[in-house]
């Protein structure tokens, strides 16, 4: 090994020696960072919907190939509908599902456990019913244009999971309809329905979007009719959470014009709601993915009117309002998803760091400086204690143990090793012992 190359090694074993510590704490703050950041998400979500064939069910189908994209697999959970979600995201069971406004209680408690993306689209209150039982019920009259004109009707509510059954019955109580005079029912979507068309029920009550397949089905059937909400205006200014919205003639079908008028209605915005334990990367895919999925026109709205901020009966998520202002984070444009999403979680905890770093880099020269001279300078107390007993020899004494002490002290010198830069302060060293030694020889 050359001379320079050992140097080299040596400089670089003692520059390692001294930034050591200083590294370690640093890779150490950042382990800790990443532990109680945790910026990567889970691969695996839950994702409440709702009955088989349903808005629900169809959207979440939407949601899971949406974040497939990113390896996120979303595990779709069916229920009754939003009462039930609510449950399910409470209990843990569920970390995202859909929920109408207006079809559930909210706890003082889900103000700090639940978050809001945003309001995602509007669900029309559907109330289906039989022309033959109008004109049977109703003295022959065709069409029912209140919630006033049901007595002795068979109506289907929906199960009570799904948020319908209470809001019916808080449209009953405002029209002062006594429930017991009609004869409710509870069945579910599908199975109600196929009761309805087969002349069982009377009247069916969905609260869904448009892109039911039971309801895209009923608005063609002939002999079945949608009711129109004419107090629809005074029914959103009882009620909050209710909006009143326009079904247009022909939107149905521009061909047959179904509907052959405008359709008054009333509806409720649905959301996505989250636990507050989802991943926040977690809720920002799926932010970003209703953005794509219901940003477009509708029967109800307009382009880009929907997600919305509005309409939220819980505190909005701070990363799903970053979403829907401002679309995919910057790093997310041009990077993986995974690599943006640790960048970003991990930003301001590396800039701490670096900002602690910095002043605490300042000690790493002073102290490789310091183990370097320390070297040469640690000999320096055994010379003088052998100085000092120059001094204090008597006249006549022996100096061969002195000399011995000096010339073992010599040797170890010779075997100290330092950089070239710091060769200057060894060789002073050397010429030190040498006076010294020169010293003891002129001793009497």
């Amino acid at each position: 090994m050359s001379t320079s190359l050992r140097y080299t090694l040596l400089s670089l074993r003692d520059m390692a020696a001294s930034f050591g510590p200083f590294a370690l704490l640093t890779v150490l703050l950042l382990a800790l960072a990443y532990w109680w950041l945790d910026p990567n998400p889970p691969k695996h979500v839950t994702l409440a919907t709702g009955p088989e064939q349903s808005a629900y069910a169809e959207f979440g189908k939407h949601y899971a190939e949406a974040l497939k994209r990113y390896g996120i697999t979303v595990d779709l959970l069916p229920s009754q509908g939003s009462s039930e979600n609510l449950e399910l995201i409470r209990s843990g069971k569920a970390d995202i599902g859909f929920v109408q406004g207006g079809s559930a209680d909210f706890a003082y408690d889900d103000e700090e456990s639940i978050t809001s993306l945003g309001s995602l689209f509007v669900e029309p209150l559907w109330f289906f019913y039989r022309e033959d039982a109008a004109q049977r019920l109703n003295q022959g009259a065709t069409t029912v244009d209140s919630l006033t004109q049901l007595d002795g009707w068979r109506v289907n509510v929906g199960t009570a999971g799904s948020g319908v059954p209470r809001l019916f019955s808080t449209l009953l109580d405002v029209n002062r309809v006594d429930a017991q005079k009609l004869t409710l029912s509870e069945m579910e979507q599908t199975p109600a329905t196929v009761a309805f068309l087969e002349g069982q029920v009377d009247a069916v009550v969905f609260a869904s979007a448009p892109e039911s397949l039971m309801v895209q089905m009923l608005l063609q059937s002939p002999g079945i009719h949608l009711m129109d909400f004419a107090q629809s205006e005074a029914y959103s200014r009882r009620f909050g959470y209710l909006t009143p919205v326009v079904m247009p003639q022909g939107v149905v079908d521009l061909s047959k014009n179904i509907p052959e008028r405008d359709m008054r209605l009333v509806a409720s915005t649905t959301s996505l709601l989250a636990s507050a334990r989802t991943h926040p990367a977690i809720v920002q895919l799926f932010a970003q993915a209703a953005m794509n999925l219901h940003g477009g026109a509708g029967w109800f709205n307009r382009a880009r009117e929907y997600p919305s901020l509005e309409h939220s009966e819980v505190p909005l998520s701070p990363e799903a309002v970053r979403a829907i202002k401002n679309g995919p984070p910057f790093l997310q444009r041009y990077l993986p998803f995974w690599q943006a999403n640790l960048v970003e979680r991990m930003w301001v905890a590396m800039g701490l760091i670096i900002a602690l770093a910095l002043p605490l880099s300042r000690i790493v020269p002073p102290l490789y400086e310091f183990r370097i001279r320390s070297r040469v300078f640690r000999w320096y107390g055994q010379l003088r204690t052998i100085e000092q007993a120059i001094k204090e020899l008597a006249p006549g004494n022996s100096t061969d143990a002195l000399l011995g002490e000096l010339d073992a002290l010599e040797q170890k010198v010779e075997q100290v090793v330092v950089p070239l830069s710091y060769t200057d302060e060894l060789y002073a060293l050397r010429n030190n012992i040498g006076l010294v030694r020169k010293k003891l020889q002129r001793k009497p």
